[in-house]
């Protein structure tokens, strides 16, 4: 759902940050750039941080540029990921083996695109893109009414061969669609759309078919992820009243939103009753759920609300308790546990050879 560069001096404020692109997934690309090895490193310990006690084998698998989103497959062994490199002006999406060797292109490098997954057969891949509204990249938004996201209307979600070809227009409605995921049986895709004149969560058939609307309450709902079993989702959302609800309205006729406050809920899909998890009135995104359906991964500035430093957290879905996962003084986010709940792949900010760049990393996750 959006995200790029030094990750926000102030998220009410311009920043060239992962929260400054186009979509609203987890995350999209942004604007600081360095020239891309491809060059996989080595696991190595030197690039954890003092209380990082999850993770082992940290390995860096991109190197310059932005790169972000980065999701497994359903057994493991590949990565689907947006970024912004060589001579792109924006985000496309990428595959690479999960040590990071064999990167290529998938998207067409048309327009502007985000929010990647690959089915569970490993049979097609989803994202979305801004192609047939343009070839060329949207324009950044007015920051003029502050820090806020762009609602590109141009997005909709596609549905590729494992390697981009036969592309086909999955969602056709006016305005934004994006933000799309595969259930774990790969039958459903969850994702956000504007269709209704708010920011809601949607399912639908792989084809696009059997549309059904999640969440109806004024605010953003977006960012959803399936839980192992597939029988709950997690995703993240605002929920704004009085001048805040106003300001919201406004911002979404206009295509914009302002991401400065979102809290994870989690919802069963048989009974539908959101339940909100946290309450801490920062910028809490990228929920991913532990294989084991008890635990929850997100991205959070929860310690510092109104500043750019972003860590992980895990939060205890039965008890809320919450323990601080990454301490990198800088962003790190767009958390996912591979299906064995063995590793653990999230973008950051560390190690990078220029200010704000970001990179994909892999580690081995340990209790």
């Amino acid at each position: 759902m959006t995200l790029g560069g030094k990750f926000m001096r102030d998220i009410n404020t311009v920043a060239s940050s992962w929260l400054l692109v186009a979509t609203l997934c987890a995350g999209a690309a942004g604007a600081i750039a360095a020239e891309p090895t491809n060059s996989p490193a080595s696991p190595t310990e030197e690039l954890r941080y003092p209380g990082e006690k999850h993770l082992t084998h940290l390995r860096q698998l991109t190197f310059g540029g932005q790169n972000a989103e980065a999701y497994f497959s359903f057994d493991g062994k590949e990565l689907i990921f947006q970024s912004t490199r060589d001579d792109l002006k924006c985000d496309a999406i990428f595959r690479m083996d999960a040590d990071g060797k064999n990167v290529r292109q998938v998207s067409s490098g048309k327009g502007v695109t985000t929010c990647s997954f690959i089915a569970p057969d490993d049979q097609a891949i989803i994202y979305a893109s801004t192609h047939l509204a343009g070839d060329q990249c949207p324009p950044k938004p007015d920051y003029s009414q502050g820090y806020v996201w762009p609602l590109y209307e141009g997005y909709d979600i596609f549905r590729a061969d494992p390697e981009g070809g036969n592309r086909v227009r999955l969602t056709d409605t006016p305005g934004y669609d994006a933000e799309g995921v595969y259930s774990p049986k790969g039958d459903k895709i969850i994702f956000t759309s504007a269709r209704t004149g708010d920011l809601e969560l949607f399912m639908m058939n792989p084809d696009g078919s059997e549309v059904e609307q999640l969440t109806d309450q004024p605010g953003y709902d977006g960012g959803a992820f399936f839980s192992r079993d597939g029988q709950w989702i997690v995703w993240r959302a605002s929920r704004p009243e009085g001048k805040a609800l106003a300001d919201y309205q406004s911002l979404l006729k206009q295509g914009l939103i302002r991401p400065s406050q979102l809290e994870i809920f989690i919802m069963n899909l048989e009974e539908r009753k959101p339940i909100q998890l946290t309450d801490n009135g920062a910028a809490n995104f990228g929920p991913y759920w532990h294989p084991d359906g008890k635990h929850i991964i997100f991205s959070s500035n929860m310690h510092n609300p109104k500043g750019r430093n972003f860590d992980l957290f895990l939060i205890n879905v039965d008890t809320r308790e919450i323990e601080q996962i990454t301490h990198h003084p800088d962003f790190d986010g767009f958390p996912m546990f591979s299906h064995d709940g063995k590793k653990l792949v999230f973008a950051s900010n560390r190690n990078g050879k220029v200010e704000g760049e970001t990179n994909v990393f892999m580690v081995d996750w340990r209790w």
